[in-house]
């Protein structure tokens, strides 16, 4: 049996050895040919989606993640499957911790440049899920311009709301305030308050309905080309628990400030000079601190 099978057993046998021949396939890799690897990469995929137990593990000590980094910057035909695969197994913390070391942080923000909708949206999640609760990799991330570079995605396809609200909660769990996975959210964008500004709420249902986290996304422009991002943790309560006591207090504010621990927070940092053909070297940010 193999080894890394031995350590981390999977539920099914015939499955756990074409897992673990995929993941030995891939880490052996000299040559990158679409079609020999997407069978492999199909198989964990498959096992990915179904979240088995020890697959985290197995395919960081396999050593295949620096294999899977280079799939993503030939961009090929196998750039989208790659980069959903990436977003699945970024799920779990040790992948996570292994996305910086081994390139594929540094690809995925290459990739964010793409017109690829369908690999926009496997991107954003992937870079919002390596960030979800870890200061290191946000503050990673924040330092190789991931901020600009998801602001630009989101102003170019704002009716696209599945990506839309990938990248917005990208940008939440990169100010330490969002959630691993973007379907507990419900984004609705408010409009403009002024000129320049652009305002999306995010709502999250917690347990029967009582209370739920309210996150406010503000992206205010100062001149063409630059803007700045503020984010916003609210946690409001039904008006049935606290309506009348709070009678001078709306739906999006706290009743005391002990209710919700990170209430509120800003990135400081502004989208500067996103230029229309997207150079990496122009796409930078700046902080105003």
């Amino acid at each position: 049996m193999d080894r890394r099978t031995a350590d981390h057993p999977l539920p099914c046998t015939a499955k756990a050895d074409s897992f673990g021949a995929a993941l030995d396939a891939i880490s052996v890799t000299t040559e990158l040919v679409d079609e020999e690897l997407k069978p492999h990469l199909d198989t964990l995929l498959t096992v990915a989606v179904e979240k088995k137990r020890g697959l985290a593990e197995q395919v960081v000590e396999s050593g295949i993640l620096p294999v899977l980094a280079q799939a993503l910057r030939r961009k090929s035909s196998l750039t989208v499957h790659t980069a959903r695969l990436l977003a699945e197994l970024a799920r779990e913390a040790p992948v996570r911790d292994s996305c910086f070391e081994t390139g594929i942080i540094s690809a995925l923000l290459t990739l964010l440049l793409s017109k690829d909708e369908d690999l926009l949206l496997h991107v954003s999640r992937a870079i919002g899920r390596i960030c979800y609760d870890s200061n290191l990799q946000q503050e990673r991330l924040l330092r190789l311009g991931a901020v600009p570079r998801l602001v630009a995605v989101l102003l170019q396809h704002l009716e696209n709301n599945t990506l839309l609200s990938s990248c917005l909660l990208a940008l939440c769990n990169l100010a330490d305030m969002g959630e691993q996975d973007d379907s507990k959210f419900v984004w609705e964008k408010s409009g403009h308050f002024d000129a320049g500004e652009q305002v999306f709420h995010g709502t999250s249902q917690h347990s029967f309905g009582f209370v739920s986290a309210v996150t406010v996304v503000r992206l205010n422009q100062w001149s063409p080309g630059q803007y700045s991002v503020s984010v916003e943790a609210l946690q409001r309560c039904s008006t049935l628990l606290w309506g009348a006591r709070n009678g001078r207090q709306t739906g999006w504010r706290l009743p005391h400030l002990g209710c919700c621990p990170k209430f509120y927070k800003v990135i400081k940092y502004s989208v500067k000079n996103i230029p229309k053909n997207r150079s990496l070297k122009a796409a930078v940010f700046h902080t105003f601190l």
